[in-house]
């Protein structure tokens, strides 16, 4: 009996990470709604997810500092997430997809601290991370 517990609790430890990353797969899809606004265009032209040009091009954006795309005018309040040290990773971009408002004014500890991007994505914010990171290597 103890051994079963003992099992299933290892299975629980190293289930764990893997569920926190996310799926990129299911990701991809979610990400369908995000690209009215955002594209995936890799810096040799290439569109790996085509879409707009209102929010900046997601390639590479896991490992980059917030508020950094060249070319793209973003908000003060994401601007001084990236002077206070925002660099971007699935645990973070996942918080932001929730409500990115409340993320800066979290992160930045200021309460006028707001996003332009009026999107919420109450579940698959980890999916969509997961995705992000899939791309953009």
């Amino acid at each position: 009996m103890k051994v079963h517990i003992l099992a299933a609790i290892t299975l629980m430890a190293l289930s764990g990470p893997a569920f926190a990353s996310g799926n990129a797969s299911n990701g991809r899809k979610i990400f369908n709604t995000c690209r009215a606004c955002h594209s995936i265009v890799a810096p040799n032209g290439r569109a790996i997810v085509p879409g707009g040009r209102i929010g900046p091009n997601l390639y590479g954006v896991i490992g980059r500092r917030a508020g950094s795309e060249p070319g793209f005018n973003y908000g003060a309040g994401i601007k001084e997430a990236g002077r206070k040290g925002l660099v971007w990773n699935q645990k973070e971009i996942a918080a932001y997809l929730k409500n990115s408002s409340r993320f800066l004014e979290q992160y930045t500890g200021d309460k006028g601290a707001h996003s332009n991007m009026p999107f919420r994505l109450a579940q698959g914010g980890a999916d969509v991370a997961a995705f992000l990171a899939s791309v953009g290597k």
